[in-house]
């Protein structure tokens, strides 16, 4: 996949979830798999649009990301 050029500004976690879901190996396909396998109804258009930050993420989607990334929900927060 092309890296991204540029980001929105509709949500605060998707450039922080991005960056770990790369630094930990996962392609986006198996992270929007797992995430599917634990409840959150996304698809691949919508989850690249997450991570783009160019649609608002719900709190669950955040809640969720956080549990497959093994990181706490305020360390999607941090720049």
């Amino acid at each position: 996949m092309k890296p991204r050029k540029k980001y929105g500004d509709l949500n605060m976690v998707g450039k922080k979830i991005e960056a770990l879901r790369n630094e930990k190996k996962i392609k986006q396909k198996d992270f929007i798999s797992k995430m599917q396998t634990m409840g959150c109804d996304i698809n691949p258009t919508s989850y690249s649009k997450l991570e783009g930050q160019v649609r608002i993420a719900t709190d669950k989607e955040i809640y969720v990301a956080a549990k497959i990334l093994g990181v706490s929900v305020n360390e999607l927060f941090e720049d």
